[in-house]
Parts: structure tokens; C-alpha cells; sequence
């Protein structure tokens, strides 16, 4: 992916789906989803654990099925595997980007995503491409 099109997608953003969400402040997502928010993100968590709850101030949401309004990026802290059915789940709830965590790699729901339309970005943390690019708010 160039950072061109990273770029793209981080500045046309601003509504973020974070799916696999975590309440405890020593995982990777908890720590991204307060950056996001801190740098002017509106930042959804979604996992089953946290529905109904709130995390960081914001609702959470079982799925990306439950979570009102557009979605302009899905970003994805689950593993590989899993990643099929969430793209699955993104391009039903209309996302325009598909952005798998560091470390989630899963060629086919790439391409199941991009064959929807969607950009996907994958392999990549919008924590450390946001500074990189110059993006910080």
C-alpha cells in the first residue's frame, strides 16, 4: 500500500469502527483507539464483551451490524482468521475502508473487500502511519 493512498484514507476519515476493542489499557487496541480519539477521530468499539458499555467516553456496540451511521473505516484488532468474516460484516454495513491491524494479514478478505469497492490497507497501524505521514492534529 503507498502512502499516498494511506494518506487518502486517514484525511477523508472520520468516523472509525474499531472491531476487537479492549477495556484493558495494556492492549495494542486500547491504546489506538485513544490516540484516534485525541487526534479528532470519531472512534466506535465494537466487541460482544463491551456492548452496551462504554469505552473511552464512547458506546459500544456488539457488531458492526449495531452501530448506527455510516462507517468510514473499519479498523480491524482481531487475527487473521477472523478478518474474512469481518469484511464480510464491513461491506454490509456500507464501510468505504477495510484497515487490518499490524500482524492481520488475510489476502482474501482483501480482495473480497476491495471486489466491494472498499480500500484496504493491511499490515498497518493508523498509530504509527498518522506521525509518519506528518497527519497529527
Amino acid at each position: 500500500m503507498n502512502d499516498q493512498t494511506i494518506r487518502e484514507v486517514l484525511t477523508r476519515t472520520r468516523r472509525i469502527a474499531l472491531v476487537g476493542a479492549s477495556d484493558r489499557p495494556e492492549r495494542p487496541s486500547y491504546g489506538v483507539m485513544k490516540f484516534l480519539l485525541d487526534q479528532g477521530y470519531e472512534v466506535i468499539p465494537v466487541s460482544p464483551k463491551l456492548a452496551g458499555k462504554t469505552l473511552l467516553g464512547q458506546q459500544a456496540y456488539a457488531s458492526l451490524a449495531e452501530v448506527p451511521g455510516e462507517i468510514d473505516m473499519v479498523d480491524v484488532f482481531r487475527n487473521s482468521e477472523a478478518a474474512w468474516g469481518v469484511a464480510q460484516e464491513a461491506i454490509a454495513a456500507g464501510a468505504k475502508t477495510l484497515w487490518l491491524q499490524v500482524g492481520v494479514i488475510n489476502e482474501q478478505a482483501a480482495v473480497l473487500a476491495q471486489d466491494a469497492g472498499m480500500t484496504v490497507i493491511m499490515d498497518r497501524c493508523p498509530k504509527i502511519e498518522i506521525p509518519r505521514l506528518g497527519l497529527t492534529r
